[in-house]
């Protein structure tokens, strides 16, 4: 549905609706020894340092539309990075009409609409397990915005710029704004679920979930990749390297990491 001028909700002064997308993604590696868990990490500081998020936050700010005020990088010792960029509105070009629509945001080269009071953070977090030789890298991705625009428009870019086994997505509208009758809203848009802002054909890749709260304004979906294929997990070597057996117990060791993310609570681990 596009959504005219008409149909606008005409608001008293600015909307102070506040919008906030928080998307976690998992990227999950074996790394059998102390060498392997190195390099992977070190890969990882280099794929994803502070200059890399920030470019990518830089082009999360001109999907929404936004102006940036400020940047602050920094990457860690002895791994991870953490970018915090503070945005405002930025010049009005075209406001399209069906920038409210529940559908996949664009990817970088398009400016979407005005926002105010806004910011935008990434933190990174590479970590293993002490035994079992599991090697895994998060990142923490919050879009935070005031005015009509919703993040969720960014989410599409996003889930475009890493390289993702599990993903999960909150959304939140937050606080009020009035129309011209003085009318509070507390939400200014319809919205099913985050699904509906993610492409078919990424959809189709993962299995998903949905948890909603709509009295609330709240939304929640999370991801997990369907299809599993143990070359992608492991990091320098194929699994023609492995014996059968070695190939059954990663497989294993793997599956059930993703499941313990995916679900969010410890699984019985094989002896």
């Amino acid at each position: 549905m596009t959504i005219t001028p008409e149909q606008r909700i005409q608001l008293h002064g600015f909307n102070n609706l506040t919008k906030s997308l928080s998307f976690n993604m998992y990227d999950i590696c074996y790394t059998k020894t102390k060498d392997e868990r190195e390099a992977y990490i070190e890969y990882i500081d280099e794929q994803y340092n502070a200059d890399r998020l920030s470019k990518i936050l830089n082009n999360v700010s001109d999907i929404i539309g936004a102006h940036v005020l400020n940047v602050a990088q920094q990457d860690y010792v002895p791994q991870g990075a953490s970018v915090t960029m503070l945005v405002s509105e930025g010049p009005i070009v075209e406001i399209p009409e069906e920038s409210l629509d529940e559908s996949p945001g664009p990817l970088p080269d398009n400016v979407v609409m005005q926002l105010d009071k806004s910011h935008i953070t990434v933190h990174t977090y590479p970590e293993f397990h002490p035994s079992e030789g599991i090697s895994t890298f998060r990142a923490d991705i919050d879009v935070s915005t005031c005015g009509e625009i919703s993040p969720l428009k960014a989410l599409n870019y996003l889930i475009h710029s890493f390289d993702t086994d599990i993903m999960t997505m909150d959304y939140r509208v937050r606080g009020f704004t009035r129309d011209t009758s003085g009318r509070k809203l507390f939400i200014d848009h319809e919205i099913g679920s985050i699904q509906n802002y993610i492409p078919d054909e990424i959809k189709s890749s993962f299995d998903m979930i949905d948890v909603n709260v709509y009295q609330e304004n709240i939304f929640h979906t999370k991801c997990k990749l369907r299809e599993f294929d143990l070359d992608n997990y492991l990091f320098g070597y194929t699994k023609d390297k492995l014996s059968k057996k070695e190939q059954q117990e990663i497989t294993e060791w793997l599956k059930l990491e993703m499941d313990e993310i995916y679900y969010g609570k410890n699984m019985n681990r094989p002896s």
